[in-house]
């Protein structure tokens, strides 16, 4: 996966003008399967590059594979380096607030003049429609749209631990881009494309609202939700550690019975089909979690995986770098970082495999600049050009500092 050529999407380029996640999402993707992805950045580079708490990882994680251009875009002079560099590009990707682009000069109705082959993909808090005026983030997305309900308890809602709706949403963009692109293979134009976080938190909801629909009571949340399985929970081993066990068919159960020594609830028709082990539950609950008591963690899931049965330990994040399946599959990449005393982590690599194969760091995650002065030459700009830009300070080079 070393070659360019090899790639799925090489030689697709892509112009990236956002930050934060939900943008920089749809451009790693698109970085990973091979895209050329020119990342815009501001004079000082990407805000997101300096945040502290939980957006300190935001930039390694979803800008590698990326090169870095950083221009004053206030200028007319920035401007009209961006509009040139899209005379080429086959995909912009943007993450602003509603109208930010238009105020730049470089609205889809603006680039799509200047190029009317791109596909320009904006990431957005709503689509169309009454809501599309406000400014969105991935927690107001999912208290709107019911996942903060779903999964907090009662009384609780509660965001889900990571950025979903950010990455789902930029998910779709990915989706709406490569459709467009098929689409331009047939009609050689480009369109506008949106993906938003309201309607991808209600899209993951769906499934509830269904629910709803086809049991005509209210969904309670997750927590406090009546299991489709009977033996669907955490349950604690001897060494006072938690697993998680799913036994979701009557095959299943039978296995189940059988490797934690309960054989005699087979004949007890209490428990015979899942709907009846489901309406007998708590009878049933009180013989298995004193039975899985007797197995430490690591018995426990030994013969839990030699059966076939579904089942997880309660896992931090910190425990997934040294997870033996990841780094044996290549789904730990190495990648730099840009803050902290390490130089190096491993970061998840995309959820893919097409061909056997895996995708991985073609480039580190960008100095601020790094790559202005080639990308300007490549769009045909002199040296002497290139020299009298970032001498009125329009467009800026690498310092060689990641922050």
């Amino acid at each position: 996966m070393n070659e360019n050529r090899q790639l799925p999407i090489a030689n697709i380029k892509v112009i990236e003008i956002s930050h934060m996640i939900m943008g920089p999402a749809v451009g790693v993707v698109l970085a990973d399967l091979g895209a050329d992805v020119c990342k815009i950045e501001p004079p000082g580079g990407d805000h997101t590059r300096r945040l502290p708490g939980a957006g300190a990882g935001y930039f390694p994680m979803y800008n590698r594979n990326k090169t870095s251009v950083a221009i004053d875009l206030k200028s007319d002079d920035g401007l009209n380096v961006v509009k040139k560099m899209l005379e080429s590009a086959d995909v912009l990707i943007e993450n602003f607030r509603p109208g930010a682009m238009k105020k730049l000069g470089l609205g889809y109705d603006d680039v799509k003049v200047i190029n009317p082959r791109l596909i320009y993909c904006s990431e957005k808090g709503f689509l169309d429609g009454p809501y599309d005026h406000r400014t969105a983030l991935d927690e107001v997305a999912q208290m709107m749209g019911g996942l903060a309900y779903m999964t907090g308890p009662p009384g609780r809602p509660l965001r889900a631990g990571a950025s979903v709706i950010d990455v789902m949403g930029g998910l779709f963009g990915v989706i709406g881009i490569l459709a467009a692109l098929e689409e331009r293979h047939r009609t050689g134009c480009g369109q506008h494309i949106k993906s938003s976080l309201f309607e991808s938190a209600v899209f993951l909801v769906g499934q509830h609202m269904a629910q709803g629909a086809v049991t005509g009571e209210p969904v309670p949340p997750m927590p406090v939700r009546k299991s489709a399985w009977a033996i669907y929970d955490l349950f604690e081993t001897s060494d006072g550690s938690s697993v998680f066990i799913g036994v979701v068919s009557d095959a299943h159960w039978a296995s189940f019975c059988r490797i934690v020594n309960l054989q005699e609830l087979l004949d007890d028709e209490r428990f015979t089909t899942n709907s009846d082990r489901v309406e007998h539950k708590q009878d049933l609950m009180v013989s298995v979690r004193a039975a899985i008591k007797q197995f430490d963690s690591s018995e426990l899931m030994k013969v839990l995986e030699a059966e076939g049965l579904p089942f997880a330990p309660i896992v931090k994040p910190e425990d997934l770098f040294d997870d033996t399946h990841l780094n044996a599959s290549e789904g730990l990449l190495d990648v730099e970082l840009h803050r902290g005393n390490q130089p190096l982590t491993r970061l998840p690599a995309l959820p893919l495999q097409m061909g056997g194969r895996r995708f991985g760091v073609r480039l580190q995650p960008p100095y601020i600049g790094q790559h202005s002065v080639g990308a300007l030459q490549q769009i045909g700009l002199s040296t002497e050009q290139i020299q009298d830009l970032i001498k009125k300070e329009i467009v800026f080079e690498s310092s060689a500092k990641r922050d």
